[in-house]
């Protein structure tokens, strides 16, 4: 094989690796910007409902206790709703602080996000750091060694990211009950 077929094959090689492993790259980051928008989404649509059911229980137990004040006697029916709502409230704020966890979850998918975003920027670095040297007359057999060796680099580079990246975020359930309230 000529030399500059050798060289046009490693160039192509390097271009070719450093735009699949750049779009790779910021291919999860979109994923994982999305998936942070619907827990988002997610999270302020069950907090919003746990809350609103919440006020609701407050609101009928205040009544039962204005009844009370009032020298009003409580029907066998009002004194069963006022034992069940104190679960209730308690269930509801389990769903609320559930919800809640969505910071944790945002935390790390922003956390691996920006480890991608920091790799590709050291990707994009070593990529100008060994190439900064080569000069238009630099001979092909240099080049093809350069080009060899930030390959390399650029691999190492890869794994010691794709190692440091988890695959999942993980959320830990509250099970009803977790928290006593009243």
């Amino acid at each position: 094989m000529t030399r500059k077929k050798i060289l046009g094959s490693h160039v192509k090689r390097l271009l070719s690796g450093v735009s699949a492993h750049g779009r790779r790259h910021l291919s999860e980051v979109e994923t994982d910007l999305l998936q942070t928008e619907l827990l988002l989404e997610e999270a302020v649509d069950k907090l919003t409902s746990s809350f609103m059911a919440i006020h609701s229980a407050v609101g009928a137990r205040q009544e039962a206790i204005d009844r009370l004040l009032a020298g009003g006697a409580l029907s066998p029916e009002d004194t069963a709703t006022l034992s069940a709502m104190s679960g209730d409230i308690g269930t509801h704020v389990n769903t609320a602080i559930t919800s809640m966890q969505f910071q944790d979850m945002t935390s790390q998918l922003i956390e691996r996000t920006l480890k991608r975003v920091t790799g590709l920027r050291e990707f994009l670095g070593t990529l100008d750091e060994h190439g900064a040297d080569i000069q238009p007359e630099t001979g092909s057999d240099e080049i093809v060694e350069r080009l060899g060796k930030v390959s390399m680099a650029l691999a190492i580079q890869s794994l010691e990211l794709r190692s440091v990246l988890r695959k999942s975020v993980e959320q830990q359930h509250l099970e009803s009950g977790d928290i006593e309230l009243f």
